[in-house]
């Protein structure tokens, strides 16, 4: 399956950080603003996590939903919430299926060594469920501010 701009935007359904299980279906009549980041607790996730946190009220205005999805486990997402005092939800992809789904598990290299990870990256969803833009190889300064002037360009 490939991720088309213009297109709808892979369905799934994940293990939520509260308990519960989130499809993208139940998000339908909100933008939904999927991130998708490495590792909980890392310098760089936290940071990126952190900065959505701090923009999330301005999201709330907007009527978009934020989602943050890892192949973290959900009692890692608990962990990471209560440190960070994280207000939205995170997904636990453990078999990297919706990973896969949006095209971030790919081959990656540290320090000459190559690994299977999530590239960092960032989808927008309208409220119909079609992709409308997508971010990908994100750096995280000033990330959440672009997402959110593209949430307030599609409210108009």
């Amino acid at each position: 399956m490939t991720i088309e701009i213009g297109k709808k935007a892979p369905k799934f359904k994940l293990p939520a950080s509260n308990g519960e299980t989130v499809s993208l279906m139940d998000m339908r009549g909100q933008h939904v603003v999927i991130f998708f980041y490495p590792k909980d607790m890392t310098p760089t996730c936290t940071q990126q996590a952190c900065d959505m946190r701090d923009a999330y009220g301005q999201f709330r205005e907007e009527n978009a939903v934020l989602l943050g999805i890892s192949t973290d486990s959900v009692k890692s997402h608990q962990n990471f919430i209560a440190k960070k005092e994280l207000p939205f939800l995170l997904l636990a992809d453990e078999e990297h299926s919706v990973c896969e789904k949006y095209g971030v598990w790919q081959l990656k290299k540290l320090y000459g060594r190559e690994y299977m990870g999530i590239v960092r990256s960032t989808f927008l969803i309208d409220k119909e469920g079609n992709l409308v833009r997508e971010w990908r190889k994100v750096k995280v300064k000033g990330h959440a501010e672009e997402v959110l002037k593209a949430v307030r360009a599609l409210n108009g």
